[in-house]
């Protein structure tokens, strides 16, 4: 981890918070965190291959942690409805709801896909759903599946619904957007009434290309009584496949990160910017106190797409989505 006390100008040396060598074979991924808004509170939670879910806690505003606790338990309870073999938490942030809920979107697969070869577990076929806290992170509990592999939606097969990212609307519901490898090639959308249950596919978002990658999403500003607030999307903007050489595994190239705003909670995106031009993949969005908007995100390739070169931080303003300025 590296820290930044000034907004994101400056950042101190890379502190390792969690080495795989202590946990076994396999490697450590999808650390999540969610930064509670009533405090210098942070919860992160991480993955060990794949298997088992830690969550660890911060209460100076993530100069240090506690030890990690496994909370693999939790996930062991969706195998009533689904029997996984990899779990994922994320990957980017979590959310927390004006009511103090936290939430983290989660994947699971059954393991079978052959993508990785028949010594590996596939990341393929999968689901949709999350776990959440209502005590600040201290617990966690499992929340209703979100949506499978298979399922249908306007005459649209879902496939493989994974990384997925959320959004508290202006009236208490909460908006995941997904991840999939669905022939429509644009984002699916669901929504909750609380956060974890009653979930309800809205379908797929004509406005957000999906090129097969993660992505990410952040409510901006608050909603008021006369105005819904505004919220940050950003992706690779792209459809094309000029840039995959022949076997790759991706469907599409990762290259026109563009940042997208909405003024009614997600239903349309009608302002769009483009970040980054060239190959660039998974990001992160974060807003700071002034209002200043920080991306975090992958770009570059070192030899092929999707094996990133750089992991490059934007600065920019709102102004800067709805002018021909360059970022900050």
């Amino acid at each position: 981890m590296r820290r930044s006390t000034d907004g994101g100008l400056t950042f101190d040396p890379p502190v390792v918070r969690v080495h795989h060598e202590d946990y076994g074979e396999g490697p450590i991924s999808n650390f999540v965190m969610i930064a509670d808004r009533d405090g210098e509170g942070l919860q992160a939670l991480f993955c060990h291959d794949y298997a088992r879910v830690f969550s660890m806690q911060s209460v100076d505003d993530g100069a240090s942690f506690n030890q990690p606790t496994d909370i693999t338990d939790v996930f062991e309870q969706f195998r009533t409805d689904y029997p996984w073999r990899v779990c994922a938490t994320g990957p980017g942030h979590g959310l927390q709801l004006r009511n103090g809920r936290m939430i983290i979107p989660v994947w699971l697969s059954d393991g079978s896909g052959s993508e990785f070869g028949s010594e590996h577990r596939g990341h393929r076929p999968s689901i949709v759903s999350l776990i959440y806290s209502d005590d600040r992170g201290s617990t966690w509990q499992r929340g209703e599946i979100v949506c499978r592999d298979g399922d249908a939606i306007d005459g649209t097969m879902i496939k493989n619904p994974n990384e997925t990212v959320g959004v508290e609307h202006s009236d208490g519901r909460v908006m995941f957007n997904i991840r999939s490898e669905s022939t429509s090639n644009r984002r699916l959308v669901a929504v909750s009434p609380d956060g974890i249950s009653g979930w309800q596919v809205l379908g797929f978002n004509d406005a957000l290309l999906e090129p097969v990658c993660m992505a990410s999403m952040l409510r901006y500003t608050l909603p008021t009584e006369r105005k819904h607030g505004s919220v940050l999307f950003a992706n690779p903007d792209n459809l094309e496949n000029e840039m995959i050489p022949a076997g790759g595994h991706l469907a599409h190239d990762r290259k026109r990160l563009t940042i997208k705003v909405s003024e009614d909670d997600g239903e349309t995106w009608p302002l769009a910017k483009v970040l980054e031009k060239g190959p660039a993949g998974y990001s992160d969005l974060a807003r700071l106190a002034d209002g200043t908007i920080l991306c975090l995100y992958e770009c570059g390739i070192i030899t092929r797409m999707g094996d990133d070169h750089y992991l490059r931080l934007a600065r920019f303003n709102m102004d800067w989505v709805t002018s021909t300025s360059e970022p900050i």
